[in-house]
């Protein structure tokens, strides 16, 4: 099957940002025989569970632990809304795995579209103190059986490439268990996943692929969840350029999904072509979403330096999708860093109410000629 050419998104879900209201009218509407609710959010919004397919090899998946991190989500309803065209791939599929998908385990964080949940804890900081509602959800359900792998499934900032050049569109990482960040059996199971994947997505893709770094996060989910014997894969939906609404990162996030699933139904646990994952270039950190160049500024004395600018996404209250909100970053010599747009200023003036650009602020300048 070629699962690029039969990809349709979810069309109930046109955005990048998802209403927690709409989506739960959705999962009652349409997915009722597959999901009931695992719990309560801090703000005591539902929290739901999928669980699809009757096969031996068991999965479990849960997106926007970080509320504005929308990607796995669609993904989900994305796979979804393409496997129900083709129902008989979709049966054999399903009869390999058994599923259980946790949408949106942070609808508060979802709602006002912050990484946060409502108490302002980083989820995926808080495994071992559990001064969340929402974390305990997860490892109750992480509890719940023996799962052969988890998916761990987030989205990742603007600033990473892959080379210095080409976006990393997507991510991917087997974590570490330990400070030493030792290759065990149980990472090696998930870096065989991930090569499988970058090799389809590398071709529809190529150079966008990226590896997340392993660092050993003693708080955090993965890393803890893989340190206590269950495989899991870390996802980070990233950037496509002049696509901040992510929408081409969308449809390669969903492809991923499906890769992930079926290469975990083929390996069943089996390292085999576990060496390819090594293959996969680190992420680079090396830009910004826009640097000024060569900006001269109103001061007594000649001024002329760069300025970078990082887009920061809002909800706003009535409005569908988020808005993007240009933040001035560093100012000064930007040399070692690369803007996505690159503006010279060149013989303009810069206009502002102030003679400097004041850092993390908003981009309340304008350019003229």
């Amino acid at each position: 099957m070629n699962f690029e050419q039969m990809y349709s998104p979810n069309p109930d879900f046109p955005n990048r940002y998802i209403s927690p209201e709409k989506l739960f009218s959705y999962l009652q509407d349409t997915l009722s025989d597959y999901i009931h609710e695992i719990g309560r959010s801090y703000l005591d919004k539902p929290v739901y569970q999928l669980s699809i397919g009757t096969g031996a090899i068991h999965v479990l998946a849960w997106s926007q632990m970080h509320g504005n991190e929308s990607n796995a989500t669609h993904a989900m309803l994305d796979l979804l809304e393409t496997l129900d065209k083709a129902p008989e791939i979709k049966e054999d599929f399903f009869s390999k795995i058994t599923l259980d998908f946790i949408f949106m385990l942070n609808p508060d964080g979802s709602e006002r579209w912050t990484r946060m949940n409502a108490a302002d804890i980083d989820l995926n900081r808080d495994f071992h103190n559990e001064s969340s509602k929402e974390i305990k959800l997860l490892k109750k359900a992480a509890a719940s059986k023996k799962y052969d792998y988890a998916l761990n499934l987030h989205e990742q900032r603007t600033i990473f490439t892959t080379d210095g050049i080409h976006p990393a569109t997507l991510s991917f990482l087997a974590p570490s268990e330990n400070i030493e960040r030792t290759v065990t059996d149980n990472r090696k199971k998930c870096m065989a996943v991930i090569g499988k994947v970058y090799e389809h997505l590398n071709e529809l893709i190529p150079n966008q692929i990226g590896r997340y770094s392993d660092e050993f996060y003693p708080t955090s989910t993965g890393d803890n969840f893989i340190k206590a014997g269950m495989p899991t894969i870390l996802f980070e939906g990233g950037h496509f350029v002049d696509d901040y609404t992510r929408k081409g990162t969308r449809k390669y996030y969903t492809l991923a999904l499906y890769y992930a699933l079926k290469a975990i139904s083929e390996l069943n646990s089996d390292i085999e072509g576990w060496e390819k994952y090594l293959e996969i270039p680190e992420n680079q950190e090396t830009h910004y979403d826009i640097i000024y160049r060569n900006v001269k500024l109103n001061t007594g004395h000649e001024c002329i330096l760069d300025v970078a600018v990082q887009y920061r996404e809002m909800i706003e209250k009535g409005k569908d999708e988020i808005s993007f909100v240009p933040f001035v970053m560093e100012v000064g010599d930007v040399k070692k860093r690369k803007g996505w747009l690159e503006i010279d200023c060149t013989g303009k003036k810069f206009v502002a109410a102030t003679k400097y650009p004041k850092l993390d602020s908003p981009a309340e300048f304008t350019i003229e000629d």
